[in-house]
């Protein structure tokens, strides 16, 4: 995860994982210029931002921000109400609302531009949700689950179309 920051040319790397901590990297360097705790949970998922401002960082019943240019610890947004594990999260490419994916077999759209935090829409499928992308026409999300079922969502009319059906082995 790379973000090139408001600090001029400088690449930034982003990691994590079961430790519970977000190291950022100077990439160039390989410096660790920042380490933060995320004592939640594991992170299972993390994404910039656009404006590349923020990280988002997903784990077990919890989405955190962080402000990447700053050296506060604490995240500057928290989204709780989260029943289990988020296992995507994304951006809509002008930071009006966030998406993520988990294993409460849904894929939610966040509204960022409220300070209440709320859960704007919500695509219920039949199984945990693996992987979420949005299409570059910011109006359809591509929502795949464990079941190998892909979907189309239209988040427009809330319309969705399966691409792959379910495979047994």
């Amino acid at each position: 995860m790379t973000s090139g920051g408001n600090n001029g040319d400088q690449v930034i790397l982003a990691t994590a994982g079961y430790d519970h901590t977000i190291r950022f990297w100077q990439a160039h360097t390989g410096i660790c210029q920042r380490t933060v705790q995320h004592p939640d949970s594991q992170v299972n998922c993390m994404e910039i931002t656009p404006d590349k401002r923020y990280l988002a960082a997903a784990g077990y019943q919890h989405i955190r921000m962080y402000d990447i240019n700053s050296n506060e610890p604490t995240p500057t947004i928290n989204f709780d109400g989260v029943s289990k594990n988020v296992t995507a999260v994304g951006f809509q490419e002008d930071n009006k609302w966030m998406y993520t994916g988990g294993d409460d077999c849904s894929a939610k759209i966040w509204d960022l531009r409220s300070r209440t935090l709320h859960c704007q829409k919500i695509f219920q499928v039949n199984a945990p949700v693996n992987t979420v992308a949005l299409h570059p026409n910011q109006g359809e999300m591509f929502v795949g689950d464990q079941s190998g079922t892909v979907y189309v969502w239209d988040i427009r009319s809330t319309r969705n179309e399966q691409l792959v059906g379910q495979y047994s082995v």
